[in-house]
């Protein structure tokens, strides 16, 4: 059995959510309910999984004004990620403009964000296999820039039926990392991705995990974090502290604690915190995460904006970070 707790308004209707998802109420007290379902109702099967507990049928009812799902037990049959975090604070840097650049652009920003002295560069989520900015060829580019002690992890979401060809390609042609959006993607690419054992970590943004976050009707934060991790990701974005994202503090640091603590075999995924983050504020991040290790601090346009450049910008970061 998996057990899955609920806040409702009206708690009255925890009988008829369990009617509605195939599983029965074991508990309500307030406005929490507390459900059980037979395991059997998805097996390993993210999409049936989503399609129940964490995105079902109950949410059209008119009689619900809150279901919010804040607490799993994971079923079985989940992979979690490939790689286990370090045991360290790592700097990562998103390529800018996320539109506008060439393979030859991208390479060169690439190359500064690596002399700065970043672990990992990522595309971002708004770059994909675009006819002015190819993957194969952006990929081939970026990876002759660089150092290879700095990971790549370009961005692979586009069409499914090509997702598995584009991540097997770009590892081919030396990606160290692979990107992929997850919630437009679907979670079960995710898992796809982990599945394959293309032998790289990936890294799950999180852009449209809002819309199951931040309504009364939906999903709490660390659950979804969980399932991103349950899924396979080694980095998952969990916001940040400089007040740019929705989050505020606590929510953010429960949603690091997630993906490290216990979930039955699965490694613990790095915590990325990203939105807003900078030189100025860098190490900052890492004092308010409440872990000092398994963390990347994502740099994106405030490193841009440094008075001395982008690299000067994530060498300032780096150092501050490492101090």
């Amino acid at each position: 059995m998996v057990r899955v707790t609920y806040e409702l308004e009206p708690a009255s209707w925890a009988e008829e959510l369990a009617r509605v998802e195939a599983g029965e109420v074991v508990s309500v007290e307030g406005d929490r309910a507390v459900l059980e379902f037979p395991q059997r109702n998805w097996g390993g099967d993210v999409t049936l999984l989503v399609s129940s507990v964490l995105a079902g049928e109950w949410a059209d009812s008119a009689a619900l004004e809150r279901c919010r799902l804040v607490g799993l037990e994971w079923p079985d049959g989940l992979p979690g990620p490939a790689f286990e975090a370090r045991e360290e604070v790592l700097v990562g840097a998103i390529v800018k403009p996320p539109l506008g650049l060439e393979p030859r652009g991208v390479a060169e920003t690439a190359a500064a964000l690596a002399r700065g002295g970043v672990d990992l560069i990522k595309d971002d989520e708004l770059l994909g296999d675009l006819a002015w900015c190819p993957l194969e060829e952006r990929v081939r580019a970026v990876v002759a820039a660089i150092p290879e002690r700095v990971r790549y992890a370009p961005n692979v979401t586009g069409p499914v039926d090509g997702l598995l060809g584009r991540a097997e390609r770009a590892v081919e042609l030396g990606a160290s990392a692979l990107m992929v959006n997850a919630f437009a993607q679907g979670l079960d690419a995710l898992r796809a991705l982990r599945e394959a054992e293309l032998g790289v970590p990936l890294l799950a943004h999180r852009a449209g995990s809002a819309f199951w976050i931040r309504g009364p009707l939906g999903v709490a934060g660390t659950v979804v974090v969980e399932l991103t991790r349950l899924c396979g990701a080694d980095y998952v974005l969990v916001g940040s502290f400089s007040g740019r994202v929705f989050e505020d503090e606590d929510q953010v640091r429960a949603q690091v604690a997630a993906c490290h603590r216990p979930l039955g075999g699965a490694r613990r995924a790095t915590a990325v915190l990203g939105g807003g983050v900078g030189p100025e504020n860098a190490a900052e991040h890492v004092r308010r995460a409440g872990a000092d290790s398994g963390l990347l601090v994502l740099l994106g346009s405030r490193a841009y904006a440094h008075p001395g450049g982008v690299e000067e910008g994530v060498r300032a970061a780096v150092e501050a970070v490492r101090s």
